[in-house]
């Protein structure tokens, strides 16, 4: 009897074993998974910022060592990360600029659900098959269950939401700005010319939502006519203004929808135009000099500098000047605005950053995908993200945007005196 019982223990102690190192291997796959992946991201940022140099000709973006130990909880249990860090040094109007990971922020300490992993995993380029391997890995309990067949159907239903939201009715909707752009997947789709063509927009209480996610080719003018004529049918009224990257064919669409709509170009493309048509030696300096524009305290002050920009450069670069002079008054249209609203109007953030992990690091792989499938997942991915979106600074202003009060350099023509808002901050009115 002894002999059995002593084989019973023995066994059992051979499972659990067999089992802690089964789970000592699930957490080292997600640790090394993450590293991967913040590693990726690193070389990425340091890349983009690789022509940012101080006087002595010094990168100002290196790589700087991992950094402190954190734990993060994942599916296998709780695992440790040394992330790598990055020194940055550039500094954008006295403002020292710092790397913050998209893929593990500061506050985070969970790996995320489902509902935003899993659209995140299909724009990477992930087959459905292989979610059954990473998603145990990322989600633990949240991804028990989730075989091919039952990923189908999560996704079935996504599809059918989608469907649903894109025939609500918008008549109870006000946006007073939007944001719009056409962002391009590197995915396994059937035709690699599609674009997403997505619209953001803020609402009078200052929430930012989505109101459209469409197929459109190559960002045409035609596309950008189904979809805000279908928004107009749909009960939506004319936004105050519309940002966005001045290539796009939707000014002409905006023009012919919503005439009354003011058009602000984005200042984040322009000034990447502008660099890409300068030699890389000359790209740090005039990139504070854009920067200077971009920030400007004032129309007349951001003028000159223009002007100060078109006579350093004109002469040997004037692809460069005309870049940034082309549709100039449309660049400058936020000064008619709040200036705590400036940072919003300036360019197409809620979209670029929401989008630039999936733009960056998929590859094209043709045929293993749908565009309605693509859609419905960049349709997902926003919506995951739209639930951390703040609001806009000074939102109590927007009503006056809307009553259509008119301002100047920032100032309403209706108050000459500063005034504290709810949110802690000062705004000219």
């Amino acid at each position: 009897m002894m002999t059995i019982v002593q084989t019973q223990e023995r066994a059992q102690a051979s499972e659990q074993a067999v089992v802690t190192a089964l789970d000592e291997l699930a957490r080292e796959g997600a640790r090394r998974m993450i590293l991967a992946a913040l590693e990726i991201e690193v070389e990425e940022d340091r890349q983009q910022h690789r022509d940012a140099r101080d006087p002595r000709g010094h990168a100002l973006v290196v790589r700087n060592g991992p950094a402190r130990p954190r734990r993060l909880t994942v599916g296998a249990g709780t695992i440790t990360i040394r992330a790598p860090r990055v020194n940055d040094r550039r500094r954008v109007d006295g403002v020292r600029q710092t790397f913050t990971s998209q893929i593990l922020p500061p506050y985070l300490r969970r790996s995320p659900q489902v509902s935003a992993v899993l659209p995140l995993l299909y724009l990477h380029g992930l087959s459905t098959g292989d979610f059954r391997e990473a998603l145990p890995v990322l989600l633990g309990k949240d991804a028990a269950g989730l075989s091919p067949a039952a990923i189908t159907r999560l996704t079935a239903t996504w599809r059918t939401e989608y469907a649903q939201w894109r025939r609500r009715s918008l008549a109870d909707r006000d946006f007073i700005y939007i944001w719009v752009d056409g962002v391009h997947f590197n995915i396994r789709l059937e035709d690699d010319r599609v674009a997403a063509l997505v619209v953001v927009g803020a609402r009078p209480d200052g929430t930012k939502e989505v109101i459209a996610i469409e197929d459109g080719y190559r960002e045409s003018t035609e596309s950008w006519l189904a979809v805000l004529r279908d928004l107009k049918v749909r009960g939506m009224p004319a936004p105050a203004v519309a940002i966005g990257d001045g290539a796009l064919g939707f000014w002409a669409a905006v023009r012919d929808v919503w005439p009354e709509t003011r058009e602000q170009r984005c200042w984040v493309h322009r000034i990447a135009t502008v660099l890409d048509k300068l030699p890389t030696r000359l790209q740090p300096q005039a990139k504070r000099a854009l920067h200077e524009m971009m920030y400007a305290e004032s129309r007349a002050t951001c003028e000159r500098a223009i002007h100060r920009f078109a006579q350093d450069y004109e002469a040997k670069y004037p692809k460069a000047v005309k870049s940034l002079v082309t549709d100039v008054s449309r660049l400058l249209t936020y000064f008619e605005f709040p200036a705590a609203h400036w940072k919003h109007l300036r360019s197409t953030n809620p979209i670029e950053s929401t989008f630039a992990t999936v733009k960056l690091r998929t590859r094209v792989t043709k045929g293993a995908g749908s565009r309605a499938a693509g859609l419905t997942m960049a349709f997902k991915l926003l919506e995951a993200a739209q639930r951390t979106w703040r609001r806009l600074d000074a939102h109590d202003l927007l009503p006056l945007v809307r009553a259509g009060v008119v301002f100047k350099d920032g100032q309403s023509a209706e108050r000459t005196e500063p005034r504290s808002e709810k949110n802690g901050g000062r705004v000219a009115a």
